[in-house]
């Protein structure tokens, strides 16, 4: 991993609390078919402020929280104090051997080296355990989110959906969830500013963007005066199995 791109995965932390009030959360459907059905020990691995965390810990689920940035882990701690929350990376978790049912890894996978990620992950899963790698991309397809990606950059559900996972993981499969977040304009800001090329943008860049997200929502049709704001997703699920 190049320092900028390192820079930009450990960037969260400065707006940690724009990345709880803007960023979606999981379609119950894609979490379903991601979860091995007896799981019982679960690790959310770059859990950042509990997006994912909080629906598995609804299920009933034993869950472990990890994260590298501490600012995340602090906001996902104060939603669920009861909640182990591990300061630790893709390559080095802080868990022992064989001690977790599935590793499910939310919008966080890309920021990894995949080779050791994959290393580590197969050492704290059981025998026959889980992967599951889940990522939430825009749909562009409607007209003001097409806008949105003009700003802040485009989505592409298929740069996911050609994700590769190494040995010793196999039967490796692909799933996608279509579904709709309901936000406030003000939470669609805090989405842009949350994401970590808006953080590591100069001031001046920073400012522009964020001008121009405003400016959509004064501006196209369907966001005008609009209290509550449609945004349509495509969930990209990877799933596999450890072998052995």
């Amino acid at each position: 991993m190049t320092e900028s791109r390192r820079q930009r995965s450990l960037s969260f932390g400065s707006e940690a609390a724009a990345y709880e009030r803007g960023r979606p959360s999981y379609p119950p459907e894609a979490i379903d078919w991601l979860l091995p059905p007896d799981a019982h020990d679960v690790l959310d691995l770059g859990a950042g402020t509990g997006k994912l965390t909080t629906r598995l810990v609804e299920r009933g689920l034993h869950v472990i929280a990890v994260d590298p940035i501490a600012e995340m882990l602090e906001l996902l701690s104060s939603a669920l104090p009861d909640t182990p929350a591990l300061l630790g990376t893709a390559e080095q978790i802080p868990l022992p051997d064989n001690s977790v049912d599935a590793v499910l890894v939310a919008q966080a996978w890309h920021w990894f080296d995949r080779e050791q990620a994959a290393a580590e992950v197969a050492r704290v899963l059981r025998p026959g355990g889980r992967l599951g790698l889940v990522w939430n991309v825009r749909d562009e397809r409607s007209g003001w989110v097409k806008n949105l990606g003009r700003i802040i950059g485009h989505e592409d559900a298929q740069f996911h959906q050609t994700t590769r996972l190494p040995a010793p993981f196999t039967d490796v499969e692909h799933h996608q969830v279509e579904w709709t977040s309901y936000l406030t304009p003000q939470a669609l800001i805090d989405l842009v500013a949350s994401r970590s090329y808006c953080i590591t943008s100069p001031a001046e860049v920073r400012t522009r963007t964020l001008d121009q997200v405003r400016t959509l929502l004064a501006t196209h049709p369907a966001l005008v005066s609009a209290t509550g704001l449609a945004l349509p997703y495509i969930t990209v699920c990877i799933r596999a199995t450890l072998a052995g």
